[in-house]
């Protein structure tokens, strides 16, 4: 689901770990384009990464900040969208490390106020990694879930209630590191129709479009080729391109 307006978007973070990554804390922001118009979604994470021989997981808090949004409401006073989208989630992880070879994981998130909305949240799904044998750092992985969505609350989002539509997702993926830096070329894609993706994003062009006579639609849940380009430093290793 773009929250970019399906326009590349620029990310990056930094994270403290603590007792060899027993425990730590982070913040990650990424270029927005949304109809509230923040200029970023900024997340804070903190948790704990207990690690069993191959099993490893992750017991988090991730709290979403939209900076400076403005609630949508246009000419004829329909409201599109909550007054702010900021909202708090719980997240639970685990892996399992095969011999530096296969990696497969479980995750589950869960939100009690979606995206501001007063609707409850919960996503669960499954992950896996093959590291392929003919060049080091090449690597493909998926992932397929599934998102559990409640009712708005009408207090605190929209005047009326509003059943969100529940949806899967799925991504498949080849990526290739070298030393501190990743490239990736992945596909994701959902179930949503064009409508029930309008119905989650409220994407300006969808309500520019229904306020035209048209059907209230969006492309943000449509299939998509993402590649991205990234680099990943420690304060072990400073340099772009010193080794891991």
């Amino acid at each position: 689901m773009s929250q970019s307006d399906r326009k590349p978007a620029i990310q990056g973070g930094a994270e403290l770990q603590i007792y060899d990554n027993l425990f730590y804390v982070g913040v990650w922001a990424s270029s927005v384009d949304l109809v509230t118009n923040p200029p970023a979604e900024i997340d804070f994470t903190a948790g704990i990464r207990p690690k069993f021989g191959p099993v490893t997981f992750d017991l988090g808090v991730i709290q979403y900040y939209y900076p400076d949004e403005s609630r949508y409401i246009d000419n004829l006073g329909t409201i599109w969208t909550p007054k702010n989208t900021d909202f708090m989630e719980i997240a639970g992880k685990v892996s399992y490390n095969w011999e530096d070879k296969v990696t497969i994981g479980a995750n589950v998130f869960y939100a009690w106020n979606w995206l501001g909305t007063g609707a409850s949240g919960t996503y669960a799904s499954g992950t896996a990694k093959y590291n392929l044998p003919f060049l080091e750092g090449l690597s493909v992985s998926g992932e397929f879930g599934r998102y559990w969505l409640g009712t708005t609350n009408t207090n605190i989002a929209f005047p009326v209630a509003i059943r969100l539509p529940d949806y899967n997702y799925w991504n498949v993926g080849l990526s290739y590191t070298w030393k501190n830096l990743t490239a990736d070329i992945r596909y994701h894609d959902t179930n949503l129709s064009k409508s029930k993706c309008f119905t989650l994003t409220s994407d300006p062009s969808g309500i520019t479009r229904g306020n035209a006579g048209g059907a209230y639609g969006s492309k943000w849940c449509n299939p998509t080729v993402v590649g991205s380009l990234s680099f990943d430093i420690t304060a072990s290793s400073l340099g772009v391109f010193a080794p891991k």
